[in-house]
């Protein structure tokens, strides 16, 4: 389906809603480009980029953010200004949720699904299930499929879009993106990506 840039923009205005805090968004896109599973945060913030994406990007295929500098792209936060820090990396599931995109509260703890502890990013985080878990975790994201990964970055970097889009314009509102009766505010599709909607702040990439 065409709107899963909708609902990942969805998902994050309603994480940041009942964080209390609407507003603009700061991403951290976490991962390298030597790997291909990996690559999804840094192709995020390449395309944030290339949008003319509003608010402050940090990571992206030429400069991306990873082990070795990650503890420096988070001293860097407050030269952003006041706003809702987002993280944004890959990570492994089970097959049946390669795919999925989860949306929630609380920092992004990169390094997880290779038994890595890194510093945590943000106010709240978005991953992307890119391959299976549980085993030889370095091959497996070496071998992950490119077109999934690239069909993922661009729904997120729109869906990031829209949501920094709402969120600025909130206007104090207490649940920015939806009506008064509560129901989403009708989004425009922006590509062609193929998800479905799952419980609550999920969405899948086919």
């Amino acid at each position: 389906m065409p709107d899963a840039p909708d609902k990942i923009a969805l998902s994050i205005v309603r994480v940041a809603a009942d964080l209390g805090r609407t507003l603009p968004l700061t991403v951290v896109c976490v991962g390298t480009d030597r790997s291909t599973g990996d690559s999804l945060g840094p192709l995020v913030g390449s395309m944030l980029t290339s949008a003319d994406y509003p608010g402050c990007v940090i990571g992206n295929l030429d400069e991306p953010v990873h082990a070795e500098n990650l503890t420096q792209a988070v001293a860097s936060l407050p030269d952003c200004g006041e706003s809702l820090v987002l993280g944004v990396d890959a990570c492994l599931g089970t097959k049946s949720e390669i795919g999925v995109v989860m949306v929630r509260s609380g920092p992004l703890r990169p390094g997880l699904g290779v038994k890595k502890k890194l510093t945590p990013v943000g106010d709240l985080y978005l991953a992307g299930v890119v391959n299976m878990g549980g085993f030889m975790e370095y091959m497996v994201l070496q071998n992950t499929r490119l077109s999934l990964v690239m069909r993922m970055a661009r729904a997120i970097s729109a869906g990031i879009h829209k949501a920094d889009w709402i969120l600025r314009n909130a206007c104090g509102k207490t649940r920015p993106g939806l009506t008064e009766s509560g129901d989403a505010i009708p989004l425009v599709p922006m590509n062609d990506a193929r998800p479905s909607l799952l419980p609550r702040a999920f969405v899948r990439q086919r």
